[in-house]
């Protein structure tokens, strides 16, 4: 009977959603690694979306001021939209552009960092405080009693997702680890010219860095900074497995990454916005995402593990 039940409600929803087109806006600012990243996974879910069509316009842009940022959001609420999947930074006018979007009956769904002060419909993403600590958790178990301190790398403090990761990556070290000082490079953008100045003063202010843990990107740079100084990094937690960070693993020059399944975001945030067009039934889930941990050895499908070395 329950079965029957579900059979009847898929039928309905592909009845709701059959010569549907949604004309959605992604907006994000984020290094190019990634925002190819997000539309990489937006074409690979197209066809899991049918019988809706999904069209997209991509308005990316690495860094610059918020009243840029505000122009587009206001664009597109002049223009319409069926929805904007947006990845901002934390801010007032940020925020008041979100209303204005909603108020034109433009839905938004926030992706990988939050605005919860806005009137965005929902957040797709993971629980960022959980992945800070459980990079807490695994940098304190690989360094184990091996003295130095930790680098801690942000891309703009303004991102909310960033924040709350700093925030329980900071407690759960202040808890198990209280000895290790945490030093702090921010406002890189993620970009790899700015990263890498910033991390060569930090680590010539302090010789005794030892590991990193990589909220916000630019890995590459930071690396490179390890490099040019002769120093060794021990443990490297990074997020997200970009082009780069895939390379790295590989490599060893990351000891793990927090991943989440960026496919499986892309398509809850697109099925956000078809459910505030009512084409899709309301199920009443609104869970974070998982936290994979991945090693060299547990790459997602897809990706091939390295050849076995030893």
């Amino acid at each position: 009977m329950r079965q029957a039940i579900k059979d009847l409600d898929r039928q309905r929803t592909q009845v709701r959603l059959g010569g549907r087109t949604f004309m959605i806006d992604i907006v994000m600012q984020a290094p190019q690694r990634f925002s190819a990243a997000v539309r990489e996974a937006l074409e690979a879910e197209l066809p899991s979306l049918r019988p809706a069509v999904v069209r997209s316009r991509f308005h990316f842009r690495q860094t610059g001021p918020s009243v840029d940022l505000v122009a587009t959001l206001d664009k597109i609420a002049k223009r319409g939209s069926q929805g904007v999947i947006l990845k901002a930074p934390d801010l007032p006018e940020v925020g008041a552009a979100v209303g204005r979007l909603v108020e034109a009956g433009i839905p938004v769904v926030t992706l990988v960092t939050d605005l919860p002060s806005s009137a965005r419909m929902a957040y797709v993403g993971i629980d960022n405080r959980a992945a800070g600590a459980t990079a807490a958790y695994l940098l304190g178990q690989w360094l184990g009693s091996r003295p130095g301190n930790v680098l801690t790398t942000i891309s703009r403090g303004s991102f909310r997702g960033e924040e709350e990761r700093e925030m329980g990556f900071r407690g759960a070290m202040r808890v198990a680890h209280p000895q290790r000082s945490l030093v702090e490079v921010t406002d890189s953008d993620g970009l790899d010219a700015t990263q890498r100045d910033l991390v060569l003063e930090a680590l010539e202010r302090d010789e005794s860095m030892v590991a990193v843990y990589s909220m916000g990107g630019g890995n590459l740079a930071t690396l490179d900074a390890f490099d040019a100084l002769g120093r060794t990094c021990a443990v490297f937690i990074a997020h997200d497995l970009d082009h780069d960070n895939t390379r790295l693993l590989r490599e060893r020059r990351l000891s793990a990454v927090l991943h989440h399944d960026l496919r499986q975001d892309v398509r809850r945030a697109c099925q956000s916005v078809m459910r505030a067009h009512k084409a899709l039934p309301d199920d009443g889930l609104s869970l974070p995402s998982a936290i994979q941990v991945v090693t060299p050895y547990n790459m997602p499908p897809g990706i091939s593990p390295p050849p076995f070395t030893g």
